[in-house]
């Protein structure tokens, strides 16, 4: 993921601290793996190194000491290009579904059984997914969306490799 960009774009709504970032990044994105706090100021960092967040001030309000970042015009620049690219399509086969279904094969496992398990798996997490009311929130679906098209699209790959592997 472009965790730099995705830190932009939170900023863009306004000055935050690194406890926000992450609670806000959460929300965005509620069925991806939580963003670690340390990943947040690691990239918070970085980005203020480069010019692209600037520290608006430092507190100490009942916890902490909590440093409030705001975007940068050059922060701005770069999300604004970030959004203009279209995103790069995957031009390899290194999913972790890919590698272990070829080191099954390769190493004398079994990748039927293999197969069957990631198949279980996959059709647990769509229902995990599925069930339930709607996301009303149009950004929440459409990322939830996105990952059930993907988990079907597994699916159908891993329905090929047991047809190959027979």
């Amino acid at each position: 993921m472009a965790t730099n960009e995705v830190v932009l774009a939170l900023l863009r709504k306004g000055p935050a601290h690194g406890y926000d970032l992450k609670r806000e990044h959460d929300g965005w994105f509620p069925d991806a793996r939580p963003l670690a706090f340390g990943q947040v100021y690691a990239t918070l960092g970085r980005l203020e190194k480069a010019g692209l967040v600037e520290v608006v001030e430092t507190r100490a309000e009942a916890g902490p000491e909590r440093t409030v970042y705001t975007l940068s015009e050059q922060g701005e620049h770069q999300l604004r290009e970030w959004l203009a690219e279209p995103a790069g399509a995957a031009t390899a086969s290194t999913d972790e579904i890919v590698r272990k279904t070829i080191a099954a094969l390769r190493t004398g496992e079994s990748p039927a059984d293999f197969l069957a398990r990631q198949r279980a798996a996959h059709l647990r997490r769509m229902r995990e997914l599925t069930v339930g009311a709607p996301e009303r929130d149009p950004a929440a679906r459409l990322a939830r969306d996105h990952l059930v098209a993907h988990l079907d699209a597994d699916l159908r790959w891993l329905e090929r490799a047991a047809e190959v592997i027979g």
